[in-house]
């Protein structure tokens, strides 16, 4: 494992210092909020997402075990955190609720067109933790390695999670081609 480089910006979080918190939400801003788009297929939700994700890097900075994990891995297992309790909480809906219509609208990195929504929404309906398996690697450009001990699995068990999550994407893909 390499040199942090976002250690200094910690350790000056964790003082107190607002000018370091203001440089960390710059540099990881977009992919917290690309990470919680993707898992919960919601922009108003993925924002609310990352702020908390923020909030608790400031309240939690001064812990943070430099050389136990990389930060990355540490902000990418808040966010998906913060994620899964959002997904739960959709779960436990009572039927005399009804939900909020679903944004149709593509993602803003989808791929153009018909068929980034339909990457989209495929990947909305795979199980969970494939999804996150899926976004950790191919969307968040985490390493193997990395994505593993954010999702605290072994590198095995990530790989199964792609395995099946892939097979499930082009199942449901190869299923919607005539069905539009």
């Amino acid at each position: 494992m390499g040199a942090d480089t976002d250690e200094e910006l910690v350790r000056r979080i964790g003082t107190g210092d607002a000018a370091a918190v203001q440089a960390m939400v710059a540099r990881k801003l977009p992919r917290v909020l690309a990470l919680a788009t993707r898992m919960l297929g919601d922009a108003a939700e993925a924002e609310d997402v990352a702020q908390e994700t923020f909030v608790r890097i400031w309240r939690h900075a001064s812990g943070w075990r430099q050389g136990h994990a990389r930060f990355d891995t540490w902000i990418h297992r808040v966010a998906l955190n913060l994620c899964y309790d959002r997904l739960r909480r959709r779960r436990e809906w009572t039927t005399d609720e009804l939900p909020e219509v679903a944004d149709e609208a593509p993602l803003p990195d989808a791929m153009p067109g018909d068929e980034g929504r339909r990457v989209s929404q495929a990947l909305q309906r795979i199980a969970p933790r494939q999804r996150e398996a899926i976004v950790l690697v191919y969307y968040q450009e985490l390493s193997n390695i990395e994505a593993a001990g954010a999702m605290q699995v072994s590198v095995d068990a990530l790989e199964s999670l792609l395995a099946r999550g892939r097979r499930s994407l082009q199942a449901m893909l190869v299923g919607d081609d005539g069905d539009d």
